[in-house]
């Protein structure tokens, strides 16, 4: 079971380059807090890195830094793809070799509006907790979660 990708989709109501630039730039404003290291009351940013090598990180109160992946490849207006450095008991995981990896592509639905499809895959790198860990993520309170915080911000901006 860890073996298989999860897919999420989400449609929204803006164009795919716009979809696009919402996602990766306005990342920490729309990012659950409760996805992070730092929580509500201690989150200065979470960001993806900007091109690929680039780490995605967060960055706390006192100094507090961790990074969570690393940017695969961007394809403005199109897709992107990091991988997932945070293991089964949510420790980051600093080994790429045992990271999963996330591509959330952004294709045209009608005239202005997008279906931004992810696809989180290799959780059996993860290792030992990866099939409990892929249940997780696909459960309401994962992507699902993640990708209609995304949706809302964008019916806000």
């Amino acid at each position: 079971m860890s073996g298989l990708p999860i897919e999420e989709t989400v449609t929204v109501g803006v164009p795919p380059d716009r979809a696009f630039a919402l996602f990766t730039e306005g990342f920490g404003e729309w990012w659950p807090e409760e996805y992070t290291y730092s929580g509500p009351d201690g989150l200065q940013t979470i960001a993806l890195g900007a091109t690929p090598g680039d780490f995605c990180y967060e960055l706390g109160p006192e100094g507090f830094h961790v990074d969570w992946g690393r940017m695969v490849a961007i394809e403005p207006g199109r897709r992107i793809v990091f991988l997932w450095q945070i293991g089964p008991d949510s420790a980051p995981q600093p080994d790429p070799h045992q990271a999963s990896q996330v591509e959330v592509a952004f294709a045209p639905d009608g005239e202005d509006g997008t279906v931004v499809r992810l696809t989180h895959a290799g959780f059996e790198r993860h290792g030992e907790g990866s099939a409990d860990y892929r249940r997780e993520m696909a459960s309401e309170d994962g992507w699902p979660l993640i990708l209609d915080a995304f949706a809302d911000f964008v019916r806000r901006v």
